[in-house]
């Protein structure tokens, strides 16, 4: 029978982390997008600004979990609502997008659906968000939002939001 051995560590010394590929994987799944109106004759879109884990405030598209049986496209609308006090219509779904994180005791593997939607009613206020996340929200120009966005990712829905609504998606 092969010896296992442990090495303990030395006095004084922290414990090692495990290794990330070792830890529990948990899946998540998202839903959210990008919710547009007409202001003044121009394409606007809202976004959030939400603390990073390193405590920076960062811009980003509206999203979050998928709550009981709801759908991906219910999740959307709700999550939209809830942290951008906009109610949308969904007009289709843009992307899907995953990647990893992991935390001190497990990874994650997260999934998020995109859509786009439209605008049919409500005023911008962060006050719906039950998990007070979303500290600030604002529209922004469709020409200017992918300059805003923290993330790679999202940049690329939002150009593929942009080339859907001028005709070419």
């Amino acid at each position: 029978m092969p010896s296992h051995r442990t090495r303990k560590p030395r006095a004084g010394t922290a414990p090692r982390r495990a290794s990330a590929r070792f830890l529990p994987v948990v899946d998540e799944t998202s839903a959210g997008g990008l919710v547009i109106d007409v202001q003044e004759g121009r394409a606007v879109t809202a976004v959030i600004a939400r603390r990073n884990r390193g405590g920076r405030l960062e811009w980003c598209l509206p999203k979050g979990h998928l709550e009981g049986a709801e759908t991906a496209e219910e999740a959307a609308v709700r999550e939209i609502a809830e942290e951008t006090g906009i109610s949308g219509r969904v007009l289709r779904h843009l992307a899907t997008i995953d990647y990893w994180f992991a935390g001190d005791d497990h990874r994650v593997h997260k999934v998020v659906h995109h859509f786009l939607l439209e605008a049919i009613g409500g005023d911008l206020t962060t006050e719906n968000d039950p998990d007070h996340e979303a500290e600030e929200v604002e529209w922004v120009s469709l020409d200017d939002v992918a300059r805003r966005l923290a993330y790679p990712n999202e940049r690329r829905i939002v150009a593929a939001a942009r080339e859907i609504l001028v005709g070419d998606g």
